[in-house]
């Protein structure tokens, strides 16, 4: 047989069997074709696109962004600009994510420093501040609710 069985691609791609059929029903990669027993059998081009799908969800590419610059990169017409547009956009969604969890970081460290870990767990300050109305995880998060916009112009 030519090509790749569905358990020879999930292994050197490293990935499920279960995600090499997600990602064709998601249409990331074509419906390989099927031997008279309806096995799949993969192209060297499958295994190369699996590949490309793992390599960019490792850099914060969601499925949805990958099959965008999937179709980017089959368009004759598409321009490198424009898969450097969406890189830029995700490394601004990466600075958006670590603004977000130094502020997260800080709300748990004085939520800590107001915590001597003494007393009983019915007077945890931690565990007041959690239900608490106005507590600063609540204030956290309507932070984390505004854009980046109003995040960077209110602060």
């Amino acid at each position: 047989m030519d090509g790749f069985t569905i358990g020879q691609v999930a292994k050197q791609a490293n990935v499920n069997i279960e995600t090499l059929r997600y990602y064709e029903r998601r249409g990331l990669i074509p419906r390989p074709r099927r031997t008279v027993a309806n096995y799949r059998v993969y192209s060297s081009d499958n295994l190369r696109r699996v590949k490309f799908i793992k390599q960019a969800q490792g850099l914060g590419f969601s499925l949805q962004e990958i099959k965008k610059l999937l179709a980017l990169r089959a368009t004759p017409r598409a321009r490198c600009a424009d898969v450097r547009t969406y890189a830029a956009h995700k490394i601004e969604d990466i600075d958006g994510k670590i603004r977000s969890l130094a502020r997260m970081r800080k709300t748990l460290e004085k939520l800590i420093a107001e915590c001597s870990g003494d007393g009983p767990v019915t007077q945890c300050p931690i565990l007041e501040s959690l239900d608490s109305e106005s507590s600063l995880v609540k204030k956290l998060n309507r932070i984390e609710r505004r854009s980046p916009y109003e995040q960077q112009t209110k602060g």
